[in-house]
This record gives C-alpha cells, sequence and structure tokens, in this order.
C-alpha cells in the first residue's frame, strides 16, 4: 500500500516541523514553476512564460507549457511537445518531442513524451521503463510513473545520462518529483501533499525516508533551490518557503 506508507510517514513526522518552514504568498498565478542554479522560470495557465528577475515577475517571449533551468540552461516545452533551449534571450527549437523536460543534468536535459517513454542527453538516449515525469540531479535522477510509484535512477553523471540503466523503487507515492540543483529531492503527492526525502547524499543517492512538509495548501507543484521551497497551489498561486 503506497499511499498508507506515506501517511504513516506524514503521522510520524508532521508535527516535528511545523515551525521549520516559513511560507509566504508570491504576486502572481502560474502553473508550474522551477527553480535552479539561482534562477526561477514559470508558466502560466495559458502558457506565458515568466522569469523572477529582481524580485518581479518579468515576462518572456514565447508559449510553453513547462519550463526547467538548471545547470544545462534554461529548456521548456510547449502545447505540441516541441522542444525548446533558451540562447541568447531566444528560445531555439530543439529536434523532439516531449511532454515535460528537465534541465537539472550536470550538463544534459532529460524528460518524457507523450506515451511516458523516457530520454536524456544529445541525442536523446531512450531510457528503459515509463515514467509520466522525470528530473535531475548531480547525481542521481527520480522519476513518477503513471501510477504515482517512484523510481531512482543512480550513478548519473556528465558522460553518462543514463545511470546504472537499472530502476531502483522507491517506496511511497508521488504525482511529480523534482531534483534540486544541489541534490536535494521534492515531491507532491495526489493529494497536494508536499514531501522531502531525508538523508540523500551522494553517498546515498537514494536517502532514508520521506518527511511530509506541511504547508497547509493543496500543493501540485514544487521545486527547491538555495534553501527556497516554491510550491504552486492547486489555485495557481506562488508560495515560497525558507527554511
Amino acid at each position: 500500500n503506497h499511499c498508507g506508507s506515506l501517511e504513516s510517514q506524514k503521522a510520524i513526522f508532521s508535527t516535528t516541523i511545523l515551525t521549520a518552514l516559513e511560507c509566504k504568498l508570491v504576486p502572481g498565478f502560474l502553473k508550474q514553476l522551477d527553480a535552479g542554479n539561482g534562477q526561477v522560470f514559470g508558466v502560466t495557465s495559458s502558457n506565458t512564460v515568466f522569469t523572477l528577475y529582481g524580485g518581479a515577475w518579468t515576462m518572456i517571449r514565447g508559449s510553453l507549457k513547462h519550463v526547467s533551468v538548471g545547470p544545462a540552461g534554461v529548456w521548456g516545452v510547449d502545447s505540441s511537445n516541441f522542444i525548446y533551449r533558451l540562447q541568447n534571450g531566444e528560445w531555439v527549437v530543439v529536434g523532439g518531442l516531449l511532454k515535460q523536460v528537465d534541465a537539472g543534468g550536470s550538463v544534459f536535459a532529460a524528460g518524457v513524451n507523450m506515451y511516458d517513454d523516457i530520454f536524456c542527453g544529445v541525442g536523446w538516449k531512450t531510457l528503459p521503463g515509463k515514467l509520466k515525469y522525470y528530473s535531475c540531479g548531480p547525481y542521481s535522477c527520480w522519476g513518477v510513473n503513471s501510477a504515482d510509484q517512484i523510481f531512482i535512477m543512480k550513478d548519473v553523471t556528465s558522460s553518462a545520462c543514463g545511470g546504472s540503466l537499472n530502476w531502483e523503487h522507491i517506496p511511497g507515492a508521488l504525482s511529480m518529483i523534482e531534483v534540486s540543483t544541489d541534490g536535494k529531492v521534492y515531491g507532491v503527492n495526489s493529494n497536494g501533499d508536499v514531501f522531502t526525502r531525508d538523508g540523500v547524499s551522494p553517498r546515498a543517492p537514494a536517502g532514508t525516508g520521506w518527511r511530509h512538509i506541511p504547508i497547509g495548501r493543496a500543493i501540485k507543484h514544487v521545486s527547491y533551490d538555495l534553501g527556497h521551497l516554491w510550491a504552486i497551489a492547486k489555485d495557481d498561486q506562488i508560495l515560497e518557503c525558507t527554511e
């Protein structure tokens, strides 16, 4: 019972960290955002693209349904699943089709297509298995499948975006998952609860267990960078949380 394991974790941890996180509403509405490498990008329900510049949302020309920023640059996909990379302030089309892209790998992007096939790196190396959401960090990538099962791919390097090519199933259930530039792992379940993975390190990339982060709102998307947890509520309101 994947849900049961998450709920039990929630019961164990929720009372111990209620004062650890301070969240504030950020003006604006977004359906998805990504934070990485000290930058924040997001998209609205009408696929308008924004970046946080000088503390304010600045619109960027283009139309994307999903955007990602990280060591691999700034990437996005549009409503037709075409892939783009931001170069010199312009969106440049990259070959292939993805419904979700992630720029968290050290030098490569990764993502999944409309059939939940998984790809990474230059030329889009095909990985085994099926995932609806995939996110990479400095030494491992995490993903969730259509049944909200969670998987990790270890031994990911700049020269081997596929890592070990062996998925390890992680107990729990999440609808989306994000790995930060420094390797921290955050996710959201179908109820809108936010979790982080404790004990994650280069020597123990799978970590030790899930810890519930009480935000007091139903959340659909999260991203973490430089001590800031960004959360998108189910009504598209934006929250910035700091410890």
